[in-house]
């Protein structure tokens, strides 16, 4: 019988069933028997990744200023410089400082959870806004177009069967979210699209609390509202989404800003238990080619408004998983698709330029200044760029091998060429356990049985690694039934035959342990 046969089977049966998603209940929650009974079985998700994007290309001269260099740094930007005396001081680091509005990292960087890259960029520069962000979400050379992201191949490496058998017992949860009205290149895989976006804050929580925007009673409206139960019904995940959700009943305060929402929102997810690896925040306003300061105190000003923006929210979001008891376990970095000119414009602004600073963030990022501060001429003409000293895609693939334990051999097939790693992640606790291998079989049916449904008996087949491994039979409210196998298996299939003759008709489910792998198919018995 075919897996939609057999769904569209068990909907038309007698028995109250949960709602299954590939052999699996969507709708258990923690305070269920069943979510009780399995919970133990799955493992967290122990490292995180945030990625803040800075859309229009941020002016990194003006948010990481040059002390050494503040002559030339003044000849070249008299109309909208940062006065020396209101550049924000960074223990140790006498030669730079930080735009005056950025007290949150600052702080971060003199408690040593902030990294400071400088001349992050890559050769070639491209300064077209959609070109520029093509480059640094694909990880591209500047004459290579790549359909895929750098995390979309992460993620499709980490969960190769992704998204067939989606959630399932070794992954429940998205593998990404991205706080947009679509999903970026970012999160694209070979084949799929490796996350799911969340439109907004305020989509989010009317997705959280059962709520939605008021709709007129017209028959527009009413097809509005249709399209909106299509929707929820067809969100797999939102179910795992709402429960991380209700987990959490206090938040620090945020500021009332646009990025502290969306960081909120993923704060709130991680401490309430979402498995996800990678979630994605954007904020825009960067462009800033005219009026970036205040023209009487420049430290004011579009530009130092959206750094305040930036500080303040990153600063918030860390306190929140501090007060969590999570910090130890994210790490965030800001990037943009490309810097500004060393020369300010006649327009108070500045224009399209290549490199600038990157900030990595986190408990255990090795904080400090990576580089030098970027060279500024005498004499600065219109043409001027701050050279690159960092490839952007060192940053991509140290973070893969230092936070997210890649292993060597897995480096190419995720940044698709070799780059020189960055000292951006403190001791590294990389060690061989049986989390990839979890991860690396999510999505592959490891058990099943023949016939299904079935009256009296079964043929049980699961996929052994070799080693210890133990099949268990659990009913509907989480209570174990029998144990089918228990012992040494060899490596390969293996079948064995359980007898259900004497339980009552009904759903069950048959439990695979081997090794660090778990995982769980459903079964049908009929009178």
């Amino acid at each position: 019988m075919k897996k939609r046969d057999f769904l569209k089977y068990l909907g038309a049966s007698s028995v109250a069933l949960p709602h299954f998603l590939n052999g699996f209940n969507v709708k258990a929650r923690s305070s269920s028997l069943f979510g009780k009974a399995f919970r133990p079985y799955l493992t967290d998700t122990d490292k995180v990744l945030v990625l803040v994007q800075l859309n229009g290309g941020n002016d990194g001269l003006n948010t990481v200023i040059p002390l050494d260099q503040f002559e030339n740094y003044f000849n070249a930007r008299e109309n909208i410089y940062i006065r020396e005396d209101k550049v924000l001081p960074l223990n140790g680091s006498d030669h730079l400082g930080l735009h005056t509005r950025m007290t949150g990292m600052q702080q971060l960087f003199n408690e040593g959870k902030l990294a400071v890259v400088q001349n992050v960029g890559y050769p070639h520069p491209n300064f077209s806004h959609f070109r520029g962000t093509d480059i640094w979400q694909t990880g591209a050379d500047h004459d290579e177009f790549l359909n895929t992201g750098w995390i979309g191949r992460y993620l499709k490496y980490e969960y190769p069967n992704y998204p067939f058998d989606f959630p399932n017992p070794d992954m429940l949860h998205p593998l990404a979210i991205e706080i947009g009205y679509a999903q970026s290149l970012t999160m694209q895989g070979p084949f799929f699209n490796m996350g799911i976006a969340i439109a907004d804050p305020t989509s989010f929580y009317d997705l959280v609390e059962g709520a939605d925007t008021p709709l007129p009673d017209t028959p527009a409206g009413d097809q509005v509202e249709y399209v909106r139960l299509i929707a929820r019904q067809s969100n797999h995940y939102a179910d795992y989404i709402k429960a991380a959700y209700d987990n959490v009943s206090f938040q620090p305060q945020y500021p009332d800003t646009s990025l502290a929402a969306q960081l909120k929102i993923v704060a709130r997810l991680i401490a309430g238990g979402l498995q996800t690896r990678v979630f994605q925040v954007n904020m825009g306003g960067f462009d800033t080619h005219d009026f970036q300061v205040d023209l009487d105190a420049h430290w004011l000003g579009h530009h130092g408004d959206l750094l305040e923006e930036l500080s303040e929210g990153i600063k918030a979001f860390m306190d929140d998983l501090e007060y969590h008891g999570i910090g130890d376990r994210v790490v965030g970095m800001t990037y943009s698709e490309f810097g500004r000119r060393i020369l300010a414009n006649g327009s108070f602004g500045t224009d399209h330029g290549a490199a600038a600073p990157v900030f990595v963030f986190g408990n255990s990022v090795q904080g400090g200044v990576v580089g030098d501060n970027p060279i500024i001429p005498v004499v600065a003409t219109a043409n001027d760029n701050i050279p690159m000293q960092h490839d952007f895609r060192s940053i991509y693939t140290s973070l893969m091998r230092d936070w997210f334990c890649v292993p060597e051999s897995g480096l190419g097939e995720i940044m698709l060429r070799d780059f020189p790693t960055l000292p951006l992640i403190g001791a590294s606790d990389c060690v061989a356990t049986a989390t990839r291998s979890r991860r690396q079989n999510a999505g592959k049916k490891l058990i099943g049985n023949y016939p299904n449904p079935f009256t009296d008996s079964t043929n049980i087949t699961f996929a052994s690694s070799g080693g210890k491994a133990v099949v268990q039979v659990l009913n509907t409210q989480g209570q174990l039934v029998a144990t089918p196998f228990s012992g040494a298996a060899s490596v390969g299939e293996q079948t064995v035959t359980w007898d259900a003759g004497a339980l009552p008709a009904g759903v069950y489910y048959c439990r695979l342990q081997n090794g660090g792998t778990n995982q769980v198919g459903a079964m049908m018995k009929v009178r």
